[in-house]
């Protein structure tokens, strides 16, 4: 008999703990064990409820969790369009470089003085 591992679950987002054999989870080569401490169903429902849950915490409109969902679940066709017009610009923090000049260092022209 195989011995079982305890899936932490999640209370916050309702997954109960529970017993479950050690091919149920993935590998986590960090961990002492090498094993994760959730199983793999679960972790699956947790990772999805995190990303649920991100736009309440930073203040967005359900209509962005809906654009996300829809690009991150792989929707073909005209929503996969819409959500990527809906995609804003990138923000630019400094211009774009352009070619360098090369320009002659100072005395090689010949001196106006």
């Amino acid at each position: 008999m195989t011995a079982l591992r305890t899936c932490i679950g999640s209370a916050k987002f309702g997954i109960a703990a529970h017993d479950a054999p050690p091919e149920d989870f993935p590998v986590q080569p960090s961990q002492k064990d090498g094993l994760g401490r959730m199983c793999k169903p679960h972790w699956n429902q947790y990772t999805t409820a995190l990303r649920k849950a991100a736009p309440a915490r930073k203040g967005e409109e359900p209509a962005a969790v809906a654009t996300q969902e829809a690009r991150t679940e792989g929707v073909g066709g005209r929503r996969a369009k819409e959500a990527r017009a809906a995609k804003p610009e990138p923000i630019r923090t400094r211009a774009p470089r352009g070619r360098r000049q090369a320009a002659p260092q100072a005395g090689s022209q010949g001196d106006a003085g």
